[in-house]
This record gives C-alpha cells, sequence and structure tokens, in this order.
C-alpha cells in the first residue's frame, strides 16, 4: 500500500474535510501574500475530543520540479479534553492556519489534513506569476 492509495480528495456525507486553500492565483515573484488553511470552511467540520482534525501541512511544487518544498505544518491539539471528561476542557482550537510565504516561480500549493476519524485529505490550488 502507498501513501496515494490512502489519500482522499472528495467529501462525502455531510461532512466536510478536503482543505481549503484561499490564496491568490496569480503573485508577484519575492512578494509575500497571505495563504489561509481551512477545514470545512460553508460547512464546519466537527472538533470534539472524539472528532477532530489533527494536523495541516502545506507544500509547494513549483513548476516543472521534482520535488515539492514543505511550507509549514500546523497542529491542532486542544479538542476539549480534560479531566472532568471528553469535551469537557477549557480550549478550543480551531482547523485555520493563515501564514505568509512568497515565490519566485509559479506552481501548486499542496494541502494535506488529518482528520482522526476519517484520514488524511488533500486539496490544491495552482498560483502563477503576475
Amino acid at each position: 500500500m502507498k501513501l496515494a492509495d490512502i489519500v482522499k480528495q472528495a467529501d462525502w456525507k455531510t461532512e466536510k474535510h478536503v482543505p481549503v486553500i484561499e490564496a491568490p492565483t496569480a503573485v508577484k515573484a519575492g512578494e509575500f501574500f497571505d495563504v489561509t488553511v481551512t477545514i470545512g470552511k460553508e460547512i464546519a467540520h466537527p472538533n470534539t475530543t472524539e472528532h477532530h482534525i489533527r494536523w495541516i501541512t502545506v507544500y509547494f511544487m513549483p513548476q516543472g520540479a521534482k520535488f515539492p518544498f514543505h511550507v509549514g505544518t500546523f497542529e491542532f491539539t486542544a479538542h476539549g479534553e480534560s479531566t472532568d471528561g471528553p469535551n469537557q476542557g477549557p480550549v478550543y482550537t480551531h482547523h485555520k492556519a493563515t501564514f505568509g510565504m512568497k515565490i519566485s516561480q509559479p506552481g501548486t500549493i499542496i494541502a494535506t489534513s488529518y482528520c482522526n476519524i476519517h484520514g488524511v485529505w488533500e486539496n490544491a490550488q495552482e498560483i502563477a506569476l503576475a
């Protein structure tokens, strides 16, 4: 089995798992721009002790390159856990990451996410140089 065999790309049922990438479709070379990645933008993914998004990882694949570059990993580790019981804790994180990046070549932003129940999900967005 390969990782590609278990990565999912299409949402199913009523839950949203595919990372939503919000970034410009074209940017100026060498200038920082913001990227936001979230899970379930219109329909929120559950965020409970029992069912949550654990992490989002972002890569950049320059056009014509052999390998992607790891941009960042964003971990979400507070889902209402508590010694008082599940979903009784005082803090929850939200599965959303906003960061800045710059590129010198066109390419593709690739985002993956991990749901503790439904596995690994992926989405991509091409980005051009203006």
